[in-house]
């Protein structure tokens, strides 16, 4: 028997994306930062999980996409030379696309505006930013020199991923983090054409609910 898409727990998993990036940038200074940072990557997951399980089916391979993400992070905290990040990276961008994908149809399928709907969409665009955050992170592992940068740090681990990735959805782009790689020029063109998209098809759908449900009250 199907779950009822009602059973999704978005709004469990928005505090879960907020909590790891407001938290990011100053965990990554202390000594247990990475510990910390592991948590809270594996608590978004995990949330994420819940937030999609509209029946079994989708439950068993959001565990599955999950599973590789989730052990490669830990494998890589403790024993790096064991587990290189790729694996990790590529594990969380097919589990992020998937939930993404899944949120998408919960929201755009949605015959009303509820806080629900709203969660899923706020979350479908935060898991977004992480998405291409895990995808500059593994362009920046296979291939040398693919990004460059006018500041101290020269790495796009962590929170300077995340900056990047978000100031490149939302097409501010202040020019401190530069994609110099073809693929990595390309993810950047994709991700700013992706968050106007999401933006302009959101919006619009949104509206168009909240109007029809307005116009049945009347």
């Amino acid at each position: 028997m199907s779950i009822s898409l009602r059973r999704f727990s978005s709004i469990e998993l928005l505090p879960a994306l907020i909590a790891l990036f407001i938290t990011l940038p100053f965990v990554e200074t202390i000594r247990a930062g990475t510990m910390i940072e592991s948590i809270l990557i594996s608590l978004v997951l995990i949330s994420a999980i819940f937030a999609i399980a509209a029946n079994k089916w989708v439950l068993a391979i959001a565990i599955l996409l999950a599973f590789p993400a989730l052990l490669g992070r830990w494998i890589h905290q403790f024993r790096p030379d064991l587990m290189p990040p790729e694996v990790f990276l590529i594990g969380g961008i097919l589990f992020v696309l998937f939930v993404i994908i899944n949120l998408l149809r919960f929201a755009l399928a949605a015959k009303s505006v509820s806080t629900e709907v709203l969660c899923a969409s706020i979350s479908a665009y935060l898991l977004l930013g992480l998405l291409w955050t895990f995808g500059y992170w593994l362009v920046a592992e296979l291939v040398p020199n693919a990004f460059s940068f006018s500041g101290p740090d020269t790495s796009l681990k962590g929170f300077n991923g995340l900056y990047f990735s978000f100031i490149t959805i939302s097409t501010v782009g202040y020019g401190d983090i530069t994609p110099v790689a073809r693929v990595a020029r390309l993810l950047a063109a994709m991700e700013a054409v992706t968050g106007l998209l999401y933006v302009a098809v959101l919006i619009a759908r949104l509206v168009s609910l909240h109007t029809i449900s307005k116009s049945h009250e009347s």
